[in-house]
């Protein structure tokens, strides 16, 4: 590793992945509260 190499591949991948789980991770909570909400007991 040098100094000269700025733009390291494998960090960009690594922020792409967590990217990635982060937006997965949102939408999981999201269908979990809408599914709460309509199933909720009357």
């Amino acid at each position: 590793m040098t100094k000269d190499d700025r733009k390291d591949p494998h960090n960009e991948r690594q922020m792409w992945w967590w990217l990635g789980y982060f937006l997965f991770g949102i939408h999981i909570v999201a269908f979990v509260m809408i599914y709460a909400v309509t199933h909720a007991p009357k």
